[in-house]
């Protein structure tokens, strides 16, 4: 086993996701008064990273499996890493690697089980039916996949978070996890453009392929637009501090995608600061609600 290639499937980058929603869990609790342990937060930050690892290797043995890696046009942000065509030879060790941090989530799952209560099963079993299931089943039903990246990100990992601080749910956690969800959404749905032509050889069928590119566009549209309604409202509402309104300069980086989204369609790879400014938008938005919140 070669583990530099093993952590190039882990796509490394990509996980600074991880942390910004498990982030925004702790800072709901916060935020109403409530102490926020250090040891169950970074248990919950462990299990949510190797959740997350775990997905990204299996998706990349997956797709190295039934060829799509070696059909699809890489960009940073599209297309795989790469790592398992320059090296096929250490396909067993990602699987491997893909399964055993799947356990080990499993695990940390049971640990707060049993120190929090029954109540984490529902979230807990989700998420690790959409790791399972992601690459090989949910990749060909198309609203499905578009709402799975949002759900695993969004309240799996924020209400998810909230849960193992406090040992109940709270509304208000799942309110704001909507704001991740719908941005998350776009990220994986807008990551799906470069690949149309190599996703729909390979069987998947997500909503590019299913209704297009002006169809896809809107739905871009209709989330972005969704995720500044909701932001409003909840600081009208006094859910979220008016300082949370700064989270809406962070949009602007998505409404730069969505124009983008606009003029390339499914040929968005020749611009890749589009897809760029659609990672910064999901990461900078939860990130500053988090912020306003803990402040």
């Amino acid at each position: 086993m070669k583990p530099a290639v093993v952590l190039g499937s882990f796509r490394l980058n990509f996980l600074i996701l991880t942390p910004v929603c498990v982030l925004l869990g702790a800072a709901v609790v916060a935020s109403q008064g409530g102490s926020v342990p250090l040891l169950p937060l970074l248990l919950a930050l462990l299990g949510a990273t190797l959740a997350h690892i775990s997905v990204n290797a299996l998706n990349e043995y997956l797709d190295f499996a039934n060829g799509l890696d070696l059909a699809t046009v890489r960009t940073p942000f599209s297309g795989g890493s790469g790592t398992l065509p320059a090296h096929p030879e250490q396909k067993q060790a990602v699987l491997a690697a893909g399964v055993i941090t799947l356990l080990l989530t499993a695990l940390i799952g049971v640990y707060f089980v049993w120190r929090q209560g029954a109540g984490l099963l529902p979230l807990g079993i989700a998420g690790l039916l959409i790791i399972v299931f992601y690459t090989r089943t949910i990749n060909r039903l198309p609203w499905l996949c578009l709402i799975a990246p949002g759900l695993g990100f969004g309240p799996l990992m924020v209400a998810g978070t909230q849960f193992v601080l406090t040992g109940d749910y709270w509304p208000e956690s799942f309110l704001i996890a909507l704001v991740p969800f719908l941005l998350v959404n776009n990220l994986l749905l807008l990551n799906q453009y470069p690949d149309v032509a190599a996703d729909q050889q390979a069987g998947r069928r997500h909503i590019p392929i299913a209704y297009g590119v002006r169809t896809a566009n809107r739905t871009y549209g209709l989330q972005l637009g969704a995720c500044a309604v909701l932001i409003m409202g909840m600081v009208s509402s006094g859910l979220l501090p008016v300082w949370s309104l700064l989270a809406l300069l962070a949009l602007i980086p998505g409404v730069i995608s969505w124009r983008g989204a606009l003029q390339y369609g499914f040929d968005i790879a020749r611009q890749p600061e589009y897809l760029a400014m659609n990672v910064i938008t999901c990461l900078l938005t939860p990130a500053l609600l988090a912020v306003t919140l803990f402040f």
